[in-house]
């Protein structure tokens, strides 16, 4: 299945493909913020449909090893940009930006980013 995805203004406008099984809450710092739920997927399904230019913002903390990607102008942040332990390129994709999604119908495994 191919899912469509946006921030809040639409400025920010990507494709996704896949089944979504599940997604990730993580208590960190920064995901108990946002309130993401994450669904994990490979580079390779993911595209991004609006220019990168001035539209995408990145945030990294702590270890630096996860691009927290955001809107520069509503604020929201859609996904984020990693390696997997394998060293595959993966995205993270925020499941409150997808359209058409059941978010009660999703199984969600919270994750203690908190400890690590």
């Amino acid at each position: 299945m191919i899912y469509q995805g946006s921030c809040h203004c639409g400025r920010i406008a990507f494709n996704v493909e896949g089944e979504i099984q599940g997604a990730l809450a993580c208590n960190c710092s920064m995901c108990q913020r946002k309130g993401s739920l994450l669904w994990f997927v490979p580079r390779a399904r993911f595209t991004l449909n609006t220019p990168e230019d001035d539209n995408l913002g990145t945030y990294l903390f702590n270890q630096h090893a996860i691009r927290h990607r955001f809107c520069k102008t509503c604020g929201i942040h859609p996904f984020a940009e990693a390696t997997d332990p394998k060293g595959q390129p993966t995205m993270a994709v925020n499941i409150r930006c997808l359209e058409g999604i059941a978010l009660d119908a999703v199984p969600v495994q919270h994750y203690d980013g908190r400890s690590r």
